[in-house]
C-alpha cells in the first residue's frame, strides 16, 4: 500500500510537469530574457521566498554565482533569505512582513530583477518585496501556483508571472525547482550558445 502511494507521487509529479511544459515555456523564456538583460548590464537578481521557497531562492542564487552545468563567469545573484542577523533584526524591530522589502530597498537598483517565490502568491513578505522592487524600477519574476493569488494582481505588464497550474503545494514546489533549472540553463544557453544536453 505504501509503495503504491509513493509511486502515485512520482506519477502525479511527472503528469504535472508534462502538462506544464507548454503553458510555462513562454513565461520562463521571458524570465530568462529579463535576467539575461539584467546580468549582462552589470545588474543582479535578488531572490526571496519562505520555507521551501526560501530553499529555492538559495538554490537559484548558488547556481548563478557558482555555476549550473557549464563553466562560465559568475553571475550576480543574492538570496535575501540567508542573513540571519538581518532577518531577525528586521523581524524583531519592524515585523516579519518587511524582512525582504527592506533588503530590496537597500540593495536593489533600477534594472535589477527580483525573483519572488510564493506557492500561493499570497505571502505578505513576498508581496511587500514586489512593491519595493517596483519602487526601485526593478523587473519582477514571480514564481507562484494556485492561480497566482494576490501577487497576480500586484504585477506590472513589464513583470513576468510563472504560475504552476496546480493547487497542491508539494507539486508546485517540484515544478518550481524545475523552473529554477530552466532559468539557469536558459541564461547559460543565451550567454554561451548551444550545447548538447548532458546525459
Amino acid at each position: 500500500m505504501l509503495e503504491l502511494r509513493i509511486q502515485q507521487h512520482f506519477i502525479d509529479s511527472a503528469d504535472l510537469k508534462y502538462q506544464s511544459a507548454q503553458s510555462l515555456s513562454k513565461p520562463i523564456a521571458a524570465a530568462v530574457q529579463a535576467m539575461l538583460a539584467c546580468v549582462t548590464s552589470g545588474g543582479k537578481v535578488l531572490a526571496c521566498g519562505n520555507g521551501g521557497s526560501a530553499a529555492d531562492a538559495q538554490h537559484f542564487a548558488a547556481e548563478f554565482v557558482g555555476r549550473f552545468e557549464r563553466e562560465r563567469p559568475e553571475l550576480g545573484a543574492i538570496a535575501l533569505t540567508t542573513d540571519s542577523s538581518i532577518l531577525t533584526a528586521v523581524a524583531n524591530d519592524y515585523g516579519y512582513n518587511v524582512v525582504f522589502s527592506r533588503q530590496v530597498r537597500a540593495l536593489g537598483l533600477p534594472g535589477d530583477v527580483l525573483l519572488a517565490i510564493s506557492t500561493s502568491g499570497n505571502s505578505a513578505s513576498i508581496l511587500a518585496a514586489v512593491e519595493a522592487a517596483h519602487e526601485r524600477d526593478m523587473t519582477v519574476v514571480a514564481l507562484t501556483g494556485k492561480g497566482g493569488g494576490k501577487m497576480a494582481q500586484a504585477l506590472r505588464e513589464t513583470d513576468v508571472h510563472i504560475c504552476v497550474p496546480h493547487d497542491r503545494t508539494a507539486r508546485i514546489q517540484e515544478v518550481h525547482l524545475l523552473v529554477v533549472h530552466c532559468l539557469c540553463d536558459g541564461v547559460d544557453n543565451q550567454l554561451l550558445g548551444e550545447q548538447e544536453t548532458p546525459t
